[in-house]
């Protein structure tokens, strides 16, 4: 397990704390849609950080074509009908570009600055020139309002218990989801980035702000500066 990181409940746990089963029962929301107006109709997507295919499957339902790249071998298992990538985002280099890239699940909000470094240069390295960056990032008061909690349509509860200072900007964030028949939770580190903090740091990567896709700012389209 990561430092920093540990994930607790039935199955395989990955690195960073994240439960495979956990993640093969959580449902789809509004991400497909948001995605879907905001590109290309059958563009290529590059997904960043794919997990279970969530939102794969959704935009492989779409008519997208989707390359998911995750660093867990399980998460991936689960994936069906996209081309499969295994390893570290940041490291990614495939020789290749994409219509988009997608870069969800607040990935962008690493701790480890060095981390996001890599992951935002991997989508700058792979969106094509004509291209653009999808990126979610945290809710303004992600890391002070808490605890909250929410009840999921499905039927289960998602709290996040905590946000703790652990140093240089970084909180470490303790999260459960509760089921009728099973417990996880998930400790991980994340650093809260300002919308300033947050287009400097696209701008080091050679990205820059298209525009803010919702309301809340928090799903953005990027695209090369």
């Amino acid at each position: 397990m990561r430092e920093g990181y540990e994930g607790t409940g039935p199955g395989a746990i990955t690195p960073d704390g994240c439960a495979v089963e956990l993640y093969t029962r959580l449902s789809v929301s509004e991400e497909p849609d948001i995605i879907s107006a905001a590109v290309p109709a059958g563009a290529r997507i590059l997904e960043l950080g794919s997990g279970v295919g969530r939102v794969t499957h959704p935009l492989l339902e779409r008519g997208f074509t989707v390359t998911a790249v995750d660093e867990s071998a399980e998460m991936l298992e689960r994936v069906r009908g996209a081309r499969t990538i295994c390893g570290p985002i940041e490291d990614l280099d495939l020789g290749e570009t994409f219509d988009v890239v997608m870069l969800a699940s607040f990935l962008v909000h690493a701790g480890d600055v060095e981390v996001r470094r890599g992951l935002l240069k991997t989508c700058a390295r792979h969106v094509a020139e004509d291209g653009c960056v999808l990126i979610q990032r945290e809710g303004p008061d992600y890391h002070t309002n808490v605890p909250r909690e929410r009840l999921d349509p499905t039927g289960f509860t998602i709290r996040i218990v905590s946000a703790e200072p652990v140093g240089d900007g970084v909180d470490s964030i303790h999260a459960e989801y509760v089921f009728p028949d099973a417990t996880w939770t998930q400790t991980f580190l994340a650093r809260p980035l300002t919308k300033e903090q947050f287009e400097e740091a696209l701008g080091e990567a050679g990205l820059r702000v298209d525009r803010y896709l919702t309301e809340d700012g928090v799903w953005v389209r990027a695209v090369k500066a």
